[in-house]
This record gives structure tokens, C-alpha cells and sequence, in this order.
């Protein structure tokens, strides 16, 4: 039987940006669904539902909370490859490794073939990674650009296409130029002028410090909530979280199964495997009780700190995290109390990390 991954949204309802990634409601189901105005669920007294650990203070172990200098330059590469640019080099021979801009007309027995031309608009192709048949990308070694000629190639016997396996084939090809990847070198320079606008970032000194806190935060806060979840005795789970998460699941394949114009147990089978919403929630049964376990024991930390969340705090959310002060739209897909849930979960995870204690 096959299992789709879902968005984590679906299964845990911890505080998570993924909740705003197009994971909109589709069918008659609301997210705001038994969650009242306060964003804790109606009629349910968390407290009285579990037994919760000690919570303020937790030890987070150093190689959780002690961030690897190769973390910190991965993320800097990812920021600074959104900053690269490409040249374009006609003065050389192509060379292994190489990424290439070619054009190509491939024939059989002298007659071209459907597939085989990229039609004159060029296509990039680099020399040991990407795969062609037979040593196709290797012929073009040696050739420079604005050069034209034939190469050779055997297509494998099973290739797929009756007309083509095992043929013997020739492509005219053209290399239009050698494509060179530039990146720029990260200075203090580059930072300010590049970086400071969206990330505050000043100096590079500046922008691996806070590299390395937010990746410190995001592990503390990981482990805190994976402990506070793992060392609470749940006694029961209210049957309305239950009925929630469920209603999300059916809602979620709904929505993929009307994007394809299918019926839903039609979707499940053809997909999944699946025979109808039933199978589908047995397939799903332990995923459903963990993300009500999830909230529940979110909940009861949120009223054992007294928190309460206004439309001021929910405000304060989106400026912060979402870059807006207009939440118009979330409200509208998902409703008021359900964004507060959000944030609710959001102040208890900060309140576990900023009272976690790094051994």
C-alpha cells in the first residue's frame, strides 16, 4: 500500500510557516473548526488530559545545541548562490566538466527523427553530469564555440523507442558558447550592499553569527518540543482533536482528488492504493493520534502559563513572520481562531526555548 506524504500541517498542528503554504482548506471543512475565539479547543481542559513534565529549564545536550561551522557555511552558500551569474566563453575549447550551450539535429539512416532536435533555441549540457546516450557530451570535448560537426552514437537496444533502439545515429551539432558560472566572493562589501536590506546583515562577520543563533534556535526549539511532547503522560485524547485531524486528511486528498477531476475514493484507489476515506484514516491512524497528542500537550502548557492571544499578538505574527500586516486572506481561509491556535503554539515554543537551559 502506498502512503503520500502529507503537509507536516495535516499531522501536527505545532506552530509551523508550512500552515500558510497553499494548504488551504478545499472542501466545506474549516480549520477553525472546534477552536474557539481564544484559540484553545472548545471544551477541552488540556490539563485535565495529561500529566505534563517539567517544562522550564530543560537541559538541550551541546551536540544538539553546538552548531558545526559546515552547517553555517552551507547556509551561506545557499544565500550567495542566489547571487551568481553566467558568461558566456567563445574564446576556448570545450573542456571535461564543462556546462555547454549546444544545438543539435539527430538523425537515423539519414532522416531526422521526432525528439531528436533541439529545434535552434539551444539547450545546456554538462560534461560528466548530465546523461546522454553513448559518449555523446564526450565528443564535444575539444571543439570551441561558433564550431559546427557531426558526432556518432549508438543507441542502447533498450532505449524505449521501437524505431530507435539500437540504431546507429548522427547529430549535427553547433556549440553556441561555454557557459561559466560566476559567484560572487563574499566581503564585507558584498553583505552590505547585497544582504543588508533583507537580513540586517552588515559585515560577513555579522551574517555567520547570526547564521550560526538562528540555527542554534531552530535546533533548541526542536528538541524542547520534542521532549516536553515525549516525556508528558497523555491520559486521553479528546475525541474533537481526533475528529479534527481526520476531517484535515480527507479534506487534503479532497482537494488533490478534485484538482485531477476524480472522485475521491477513485483518487485513493487509482493513487494510493486505497479503497475509501476509511481505509484511508486506518493508513493514517497513528499519524492522527500523535498531531492530537501534539495539541493537546501544546494546550495544556499554554494554560498552565496562563497565555491568552489577541488579534494584536496575531498582527504582530504576520509583520514577523509573513512580512505583512494584512492577514485578510489568512483569515479568510483559515478563520480567526485557527491563526490564533497558531500563534498560541508559537509563544509556548518560545517560551520553551528562551527558558531551555544549553548544557
Amino acid at each position: 500500500m502506498k502512503k503520500t506524504a502529507i503537509p507536516s500541517l495535516i499531522l501536527i498542528t505545532v506552530f509551523s510557516l508550512a500552515v500558510f503554504a497553499g494548504c488551504a482548506p478545499k472542501g466545506d471543512f474549516s480549520y477553525s473548526d472546534g477552536i474557539s475565539d481564544t484559540g484553545y479547543w472548545k471544551g477541552v481542559k488540556a490539563l485535565k488530559k495529561v500529566e505534563l513534565c517539567e517544562y522550564t529549564g530543560i537541559s538541550v545536550p551541546s551536540d544538539v545545541h553546538a552548531i558545526a561551522d559546515e552547517s553555517v557555511q552551507a547556509e551561506i552558500d545557499s544565500i550567495v548562490s542566489g547571487y551568481t551569474t553566467e558568461e558566456q566563453i567563445t574564446d576556448r575549447a570545450v573542456a571535461d566538466g564543462d556546462t555547454v550551450n549546444i544545438d543539435y539535429v539527430g538523425s537515423v539512416d539519414g532522416v531526422e527523427f521526432e525528439g531528436g532536435s533541439t529545434g535552434g533555441q539551444g539547450t545546456e549540457v554538462t560534461i560528466g553530469v548530465t546523461q546522454y546516450i553513448d559518449d555523446f557530451l564526450e565528443q564535444l570535448i575539444g571543439h570551441s564555440p561558433g564550431e559546427s560537426f557531426d558526432i556518432e552514437v549508438t543507441f542502447p537496444e533498450d532505449y524505449g523507442v521501437e524505431d530507435l533502439n539500437g540504431k546507429d545515429a548522427v547529430f549535427a551539432i553547433t556549440v553556441n558558447h561555454i557557459v561559466n558560472t560566476v559567484v560572487p566572493e563574499l566581503t564585507d562589501d558584498f553583505v552590505a550592499d547585497n544582504l543588508s536590506g533583507e537580513y540586517g546583515w552588515g559585515t560577513v562577520d555579522e551574517m555567520k553569527e547570526e547564521i550560526r543563533s538562528g540555527q542554534q534556535q531552530i535546533a533548541v526549539s526542536q528538541y524542547v518540543q520534542e521532549y516536553v511532547i515525549d516525556n508528558t503522560a497523555v491520559n486521553t485524547i479528546p475525541k474533537a482533536l481526533l475528529t479534527h485531524q481526520k476531517d484535515l486528511i480527507v479534506d487534503y486528498y479532497q482537494g488533490l482528488a478534485d484538482s485531477y477531476g476524480m472522485e475521491l475514493n477513485e483518487f485513493l484507489s487509482a493513487n494510493m492504493e486505497i479503497a475509501d476515506t476509511e481505509e484511508l484514516l486506518t493508513e493514517f491512524q497513528d499519524d492522527i493520534a500523535q498531531a492530537a497528542t501534539v495539541s493537546l500537550v501544546m494546550q495544556a502548557v499554554a494554560e498552565d502559563l496562563a497565555i491568552s492571544i489577541t488579534d494584536e499578538d496575531v498582527a504582530a505574527f504576520f509583520v514577523e513572520n509573513m512580512g505583512t500586516e494584512d492577514y485578510t486572506e489568512y483569515e479568510t481561509e483559515y478563520g480567526l481562531p485557527y491563526l490564533k491556535m497558531v500563534v498560541l503554539q508559537k509563544h509556548v515554543v518560545d517560551y520553551l526555548t528562551e527558558n531551555a537551559v544549553l548544557a
